[in-house]
């Protein structure tokens, strides 16, 4: 039930649409100088890129929320960011820094989302079976391999020679300023295919989100939604990744700012809110960070610095859910 004076979810989602398109305005036209045969293509890859990304992230960290049953976890935790790093590591590490760059990137790209959805189904195919505990199995091996991933990653890099090791570092900061353009069409290509599945599914999400015993009460194959939805998240978390590096606590922050903004838990209006939300947190902070910082510092590091205090927030306050 909406309290007097707090704006129903369709006004919140206008009000939060509405942002969403003059952050847009604002990153397409402030400081623009010159052609605009140039700004606007220029510009408008960039925007498409963080569109993307911010799609991807809010709607694979809501889901995957909903799955677990718990708001303070990401898909981060089943180990994808440090896959990224160890998959980064062992390219340069075994060919070296000068033939990694001359690697086609499409052919990188590719590499990348396969290894990484590749190890998300070989995980929930091995772990997500039987019993009701085997989600919660599936997070902790998840983990292990997360650290696991790091711990391999970091020997790694202590091997390889200083000035490769900076080369490897500039991979491991996301960036919306050096992403390809000709990605941009495979990616939105993997997305469009992950979201008609999840349309196609959208009526069971709210239903999962009441818990297992719930869910099988009324009717919905648990285990089989469950995975579809995990593999799902693996696909988008996979692109986003591989198209401008890893994000830790972006997810969590829009996430449970969408959960705060649509006085309603129902996934139609959550979804969109966490994805205006994290297109005014990417658009609006990359203008901020271009326009008053002058590229002096990475959005990731704002974004995780919020990120991180809005999980020390939850964490205290005990809302898991």
């Amino acid at each position: 039930m909406v309290r007097p004076g707090t704006p129903t979810p369709r006004q919140a989602l206008l009000l939060l649409a509405f942002a969403a398109l003059a952050a847009i305005a604002a990153f397409m036209t402030l400081g623009a100088r010159g052609n605009w045969d140039f700004v606007l293509p220029f510009r408008g890859t960039k925007v498409a890129v963080m569109v993307l990304v911010a799609y991807s992230i809010a709607v694979s960290t809501v889901l995957f929320q909903t799955v677990t049953g718990n708001r303070i976890l990401t898909p981060a935790i089943m180990g994808f960011d440090s896959l990224y790093v160890l998959i980064q590591s062992c390219a340069v590490f075994l060919l070296g820094s000068t033939n990694v760059a001359m690697i086609d990137h499409r052919l990188r790209f590719a590499g990348e989302v396969a290894g990484m959805v590749a190890f998300s189904v070989v995980l929930y195919g091995t772990i997500f079976s039987r019993s009701r505990r085997d989600l919660h199995l599936l997070i902790l091996v998840g983990i292990v391999f997360g650290i696991f991933f790091r711990s391999l990653a970091n020997f790694l890099q202590r091997l390889i020679d200083p000035a490769e090791f900076a080369f490897l570092q500039d991979r491991f900061f996301a960036s919306f300023n050096s992403v390809e353009s000709d990605l941009l069409a495979t990616a939105a290509l993997l997305v469009a295919a992950v979201s008609i599945v999840a349309w196609r599914i959208m009526h069971s999400f709210d239903v999962l989100a009441l818990g297992r015993e719930r869910s099988i009460s009324l009717g919905v194959d648990h285990r089989r939604m469950v995975t579809i939805v995990l593999v799902l998240v693996a696909v988008l978390v996979s692109v986003s990744t591989a198209l401008v590096g890893p994000i830790t606590f972006f997810g969590l922050l829009v996430a449970n700012l969408a959960y705060l903004a649509v006085p309603s838990g129902k996934h139609r209006f959550v979804l969109p809110a966490a994805v205006l939300l994290a297109v005014i947190a990417l658009v609006g902070g990359q203008t901020i960070l271009e326009r008053i910082f002058a590229f002096d510092t990475n959005l990731r590091i704002i974004i995780e610095f919020l990120g991180g205090i809005v999980f020390i927030s939850l964490v205290v306050q005990g809302k898991t859910r």
